[in-house]
């Protein structure tokens, strides 16, 4: 089976390889066509006709709707798709009104043991997709039955803050914005009603990633500049303060970035950097904010900005032994790998990205730019590392 979003020429290299291992120029041959036009039709330079690519399917043996990325004949499910029962319990389904609730501690043990797995399993979404459930009608649930107990009413509208947190993330990286969205929107309401003052500014760091995912990097740095401002009066034990406030600023940062505005990027993270080296390392709201993570942003920055020479020379300075979120050292890998194949270093972005599939081969699996830098190997690496990687995409679903 194949992705069913892969370019043409991505499918007949595939096929034309895994069928018998047929050589290029014989295909070519056969088809009527030269070999160099046949191997800039695979590496997505030139777009076949409707009759040479009916003839190409012809002798591979598939159906021409086979090497068609518009048509997903072949595909399964994809792997990036939410679990319907996450979506179902989102809807309302739940436990009767006049069942007992679970026990609040309980359930907060429970929202995070969630969150230890969420970011630090290697199969974290399977993970997500088992507990998740449950755990969203046992918490809404709870805030339903509380209502007439103030404190206890409290603590359940905390714990669902937490709980919606979680499932920003799981939902915004499994394809869902808009139930991202949803779910961030009921974060920010829970964090409300509990009055809770941390709660609310991480309500709004969770916002701003969200905006950021739907391309909205203005709206995601009005919320999050306000929300650092805000934070800076409430009476919040200092430290936590400082690392939300920085944690804030830190999402502004990729906010300019995504505008392509450099400098003030950069500007901005030398800020968040003296602020981290105060508060030092940490995971307040599960934000990961401190030193490490400062860095981390820092190279992300230079990457994106194309400067991958440099983002190589911070990346070797970085430490990420210490960061409580696997998920952040993942990235940070991924970005690495990036750089190199922006400097066409073939053998090192193999190297990441089959480190990556050691420890995370789920997140691997639904990475973008991991799938770009698969089919650029396939397309353009040496035979050995070609093949290396188009195992490795098998693997993770790219084909």
């Amino acid at each position: 089976m194949v992705a069913p979003d892969l370019p043409i020429g991505d499918r007949i290299r595939h096929y034309r390889q895994t069928r018998g291992g047929r050589r290029q120029d014989v295909i070519a041959g056969l088809v009527g066509i030269t070999p160099d036009y046949l191997g800039q039709i695979e590496r997505g330079l030139k777009t076949p006709t409707i009759q040479v690519l009916h003839a190409i399917a012809q002798e591979l043996g598939v159906p021409t709707a086979a090497l068609l990325a518009e048509a997903p004949v072949l595909a399964s499910t994809p792997r990036d798709s939410t679990e319907p029962a996450i979506a179902q319990a989102l809807m309302g389904y739940g436990p009767p009104r006049s069942a007992e609730p679970v026990p609040t501690p309980a359930l907060r043990e429970r929202v995070e043991q969630a969150w230890r797995s969420w970011q630090t399993s290697r199969t974290r979404f399977t993970d997500a997709a088992t507990v998740l459930p449950a755990l969203i009608a046992d918490t809404e649930h709870a805030v339903r039955a509380h209502r007439a107990d103030p404190g206890q009413h409290r603590n359940a509208l905390r714990i669902s803050a937490d709980l919606y947190f979680l499932l920003r993330s799981y939902l915004r990286r499994t394809g869902r914005v808009d139930l991202s969205l949803m779910a961030a929107d009921r974060a920010v309401r829970a964090a409300e009603d509990a009055d809770d003052p941390l709660r609310i500014a991480a309500a709004q760091w969770n916002l701003g990633h969200v905006l950021l995912a739907a391309d909205e990097p203005d709206g995601a740095e009005q919320v999050v500049l306000r929300a650092a401002e805000a934070i800076k009066q409430e009476a919040i034990e200092e430290e936590k303060r400082a690392a939300m406030a920085g944690a804030l600023q830190l999402v502004s940062v990729v906010a300019a970035a995504r505008r392509r505005d450099w400098w003030t990027a950069r500007d901005r993270l030398n800020k968040a950097r003296t602020t981290a080296q105060h508060v030092g390392e940490g995971n307040v709201a599960w934000t990961v904010y401190g030193p490490v993570n400062v860095e981390l942003h820092r190279v992300s920055i230079e990457m994106e900005a194309g400067e991958a020479g440099e983002a190589l020379r911070m990346a070797d300075a970085v430490d990420t032994s210490g960061l409580p979120s696997m998920e952040r050292e993942f990235t940070f890998l991924l970005e690495v790998a990036r750089c190199y194949d922006l400097r066409r270093e073939d053998s090192a972005v193999l190297l990441h990205l089959l480190e990556l599939e050691q420890m995370a081969p789920e997140d691997l699996a639904r990475q973008p730019m991991a799938r770009d830098m698969l089919l650029g190997l396939i397309r353009r690496a040496r035979a050995m590392h070609a093949r290396q990687a188009e195992a490795l995409a098998g693997r993770v679903g790219v084909l």
